[in-house]
């Protein structure tokens, strides 16, 4: 049987794996991505990625996305508000699973877990329990391709933002960061790889500290240099 599925997708090379390993999967009928947005912002909360590039990025994944916005400032009530409305559209729409491209972090898949109860919609976690060190070198191996959009700099040095997620890259990780970086320390933005069509065609813009976390912003390559950065 066929679970039609939708992925969590952050635009980050975690979850591009996942969308890989999915598409390995006889058992899932993959439907779409969805991310949440900043609707303030127009961009991927956290990654702080622009709605433009992420739709680019779906495209060159040939899969269809869905957005879901959220208010800055966002309590936590709020977004669980926007995401069971999500939800339940969803459930409408005869999906039977959400994908998530978490990696052991027990306390975020019990909270996901605990989102869908009752839903009718199942939790799947296709990267979990994956050896991090490991993971990372299949990744980079594979041709999976990211530039690093957001580090929090009381993990990692600001200088890795907007560096290219690669073997040099996690040779010069500090010791204690994880290779994925599934502390937080930092978030990616994956532009080409086995799972895409066509590569992401981008150009990296200035590298910002806001609210205490360091962003490179990454622009499509057509856009003109002057763009502002809100």
């Amino acid at each position: 049987m066929h679970h039609k599925t939708l992925l969590s997708w952050s635009t980050g090379k975690d979850s591009a794996w996942a969308l890989q390993l999915l598409r390995q999967d006889p058992r899932v009928e993959l439907a779409g991505l969805f991310s949440t947005v900043n609707a303030a912002f127009q961009r991927v909360a956290m990654h702080g990625v622009r709605v433009d590039l992420l739709r680019r990025q779906a495209a060159a994944l040939g899969l269809p996305l869905f957005l879901i916005d959220i208010p800055f400032p966002c309590s936590n009530a709020e977004y669980e508000s926007a995401m069971q409305a999500f939800v339940l559209k969803a459930r409408a729409e005869a999906v039977e699973a959400f994908a998530f491209g978490d990696l052991f972090l027990e306390d975020v898949r019990r909270y996901r877990e605990r989102q869908l109860q009752s839903s009718g919609i199942a939790a799947l976690f296709p990267l979990w329990g994956m050896p991090t060190g490991e993971l990372s070198r299949t990744m980079v191996d594979s041709g999976l391709r990211a530039v690093i959009s957001c580090v929090d700099p009381k993990l990692l040095p600001r200088e890795f933002a907007g560096r290219r997620y690669d073997t040099a890259f996690l040779s010069d990780l500090p010791q204690g960061v994880d290779p994925c970086g599934e502390f937080g320390e930092f978030h990616s933005f994956a532009f080409d790889g086995p799972m895409f069509e066509r590569p992401v065609a981008l150009r990296v813009g200035e590298t910002v500290e806001r609210d205490g976390f360091v962003f490179t912003d990454l622009l499509p390559a057509d856009l003109p240099a002057d763009l502002p950065a809100a």
